[in-house]
């Protein structure tokens, strides 16, 4: 398996912001900007930057921005997390990866329902790429089941956890319930958990939410957070409100 980067990054970090996590907790909250406009998403990274060390781009801001939006959030401190889900034949996703790679993003996801060989063509073209371009190692993400679909049958997930692994992928994303099993599995795997909302809050289309406070205390490594804290009328103080618990365990 390959060996997994340590989520963080660079930018500097003296210690918790105002009223947001210490730079240990900041590096593992991936901010999910699921928008459609560059200039909104720069605007809520700003506003949530003491909560949040990682940008999440996916299917529809990198629709809208193409890698700009990638390279902005690197502009602005953040790790990227460039949640595309990957999935065609080996060769595509090899070479689709190799560019991945190459624009610095530290995290990038494909979807293990892709099957062994595509896994395999994705993390040496996601290595290939970073290296060409003089980057730090990146960490191949394996989706195994989205989280919006409760009625998977409960062997998908090792099953997939299995094909990631040998493929030598350094995660996969899992819901909350999912934490235990993986951990039991593949100790190993960087454990990444979207779905993430506060104690009785809306969960939209998430139907295996958990609050941080739990998908923490259950090893998960990364959180993904978005619209719990993007469709408030106060992001910030959602974000205040969502980490609050976690915050006191860390300070």
């Amino acid at each position: 398996m390959a060996e997994t980067t340590t989520p963080g990054n660079d930018a500097p970090a003296a210690g918790p912001a105002a009223g947001g996590l210490s730079p240990d907790l900041r590096a593992r909250m991936a901010l999910a900007l699921d928008v459609d406009d560059l200039v909104q998403a720069q605007r809520l990274a700003r506003a949530l930057s003491p909560w949040f060390g990682v940008a999440k781009v996916g299917l529809e801001l990198f629709t809208a921005a193409g890698p700009d939006a990638v390279g902005a959030m690197l502009d602005a401190g953040f790790d990227v997390f460039l949640d595309l889900k990957l999935h065609d034949i080996p060769t595509t996703v090899g070479k689709a990866a190799s560019v991945c790679g190459a624009l610095g993003a530290r995290y990038v996801t494909m979807h293990a329902q892709g099957g062994s060989a595509m896994l395999q063509a994705g993390v040496q073209g996601l290595y290939d790429g970073a290296r060409n371009a003089g980057l730090p190692q990146p960490n191949a993400i394996a989706i195994t089941v989205l989280t919006s679909d409760p009625d998977a049958p409960p062997h998908i997930v090792p099953n997939r956890l299995r094909l990631a692994v040998e493929a030598g992928c350094a995660g996969i994303v899992c819901s909350g319930p999912d934490l235990k099993n993986v951990r039991e599995l593949a100790p190993r795997t960087l454990r990444v958990v979207p779905g993430i909302r506060a104690a009785g809050g809306e969960r939209h289309d998430q139907p295996l939410a958990v609050t941080p406070a739990l998908a923490l205390a259950e090893g998960a490594d990364l959180l993904v957070i978005g619209r719990a804290v993007t469709l408030a009328a106060d992001p910030a103080a959602a974000a205040a409100s969502l980490f609050s618990e976690v915050a006191s365990a860390g300070s």
